[in-house]
């Protein structure tokens, strides 16, 4: 018997959905939200009816009946850490998604709305890899100060799904595999997979690694903290320059690559130093990966929406070639990822994580 999904997958300014018999779309949509209207809500939670009706109408207009579907799957949040795997919306875990136990973001609204749209025609809700995943080994967690540990916060579903992906090719058990894995989108993640395991990687959100389009990663601490002190800037305001308006958007005012791109082909030379400044910066991230991993690195995969660009692949393929090869899965599948972890539980091939547990 079939298996008939609906993925819910929540972006700041977007939602996208897709509908899944067993692993074959039948159908997906972006659904795009205006800065206005997200404006009108004081928080992520709040957004929760005003999306929900969105997806609702716009399955309605599709012809869709939702009580044909099996399951409803929704993005991961900021959940407290836990392990990877497919986790029933529990209301332990649906309490910590409307509070943000990590921090708010959009993804929060995942589970949230996968849950109520679940309930309401009785059948199972999930969210799979969500981006607190921590399967960090003891060392990494060191940063210099016990009351700055580093964590694990990083696009753990796109990274697991292409590993394994990478895996299912190569015809060998992802857990048997040495890999470094670099999602290259709004936000960059470096991680070090081995044992089945990502037991090291740079947090892609608020303070470590490259810098991407949106976040400015590692910034020298000292002139950090004078800054919070200097008295021109808030809170709110230093946190937005690291998480927002920090990489390609602090330097450039552009958070896409392919604007900078046309920059650099318009003679702009200081654009051109920002993107080999983003480039250089993933090499060293990588090997920093390649010295957790002792040297024994089956594969470098490349993956993200910047993974388009051959140029900055074969760029880092340049500095790293000597590592490992290369694998690019340009891009992230996030929708099929979200099916496929619910239909492994559902066929068996793996048990449902209990988050109340970890």
């Amino acid at each position: 018997m079939s298996v008939k999904s609906l993925i819910i997958n929540p972006g700041s300014t977007s939602t996208k959905l897709g509908v899944f018999e067993d692993e074959t779309l039948l159908f997906e949509e972006t659904l795009r939200h205006s800065t206005d209207e997200i404006a009108q809500f004081d928080s992520i939670v709040a957004q929760k009816d005003f999306r929900k009706n969105i997806i609702l109408n716009f399955l309605k207009e599709k012809n869709f009946d939702i009580k044909s579907l099996n399951v409803v799957v929704g993005r991961g949040g900021m959940l407290k850490p836990i392990p990877s795997g497919t986790y029933p919306v529990s209301d332990e875990l649906l309490h910590d998604l409307e509070i943000g136990y990590s921090g708010q973001h959009a993804s929060n609204l995942g589970g949230i709305l996968a849950r109520e749209i679940g309930d309401e025609i009785g059948v199972p809700s999930y969210i799979v890899d969500p981006t607190v995943v921590d399967e960090l080994c003891d060392l990494a967690r060191f940063s210099g100060h016990p009351e700055l540990p580093r964590i694990s916060v990083f696009h753990a579903l796109n990274q697991k799904a292409v590993a394994k992906r990478y895996a299912k090719e190569a015809g060998k058990p992802y857990e048997s595999l040495n890999l470094i894995v670099v999602h290259m989108g709004g936000g960059v993640s470096v991680g070090a997979h081995t044992g089945g395991k990502v037991v090291d990687v740079f947090n892609a959100l608020d303070g470590d690694g490259a810098f991407s389009p949106e976040r400015s990663g590692a910034l020298p601490s000292g002139a950090l903290a004078k800054l919070c002190f200097s008295g021109k800037y808030t809170e709110k305001e230093v946190l937005k320059m690291i998480t927002g308006n920090g990489g390609f958007n602090a330097y450039l005012h552009c958070n896409d690559m392919r604007e900078i791109n046309k920059m650099i082909e318009g003679g702009d030379k200081y654009a051109e130093s920002v993107r080999e400044a983003f480039i250089y910066q993933i090499a060293k991230n990588i090997g920093s990966m390649a010295a957790v991993l002792k040297g024994k690195v089956d594969q470098i995969i490349l993956t993200g929406g910047i993974a388009y660009n051959a140029y900055v692949d074969d760029k880092i393929k340049e500095y790293c070639g000597f590592i490992a090869p290369f694998t690019v899965y340009a891009g992230e599948d996030e929708l099929l990822a979200l099916t496929q972890g619910a239909l492994r539980v559902i066929n068996g091939e793996e048990e449902a994580k209990d988050y109340s547990k970890q």
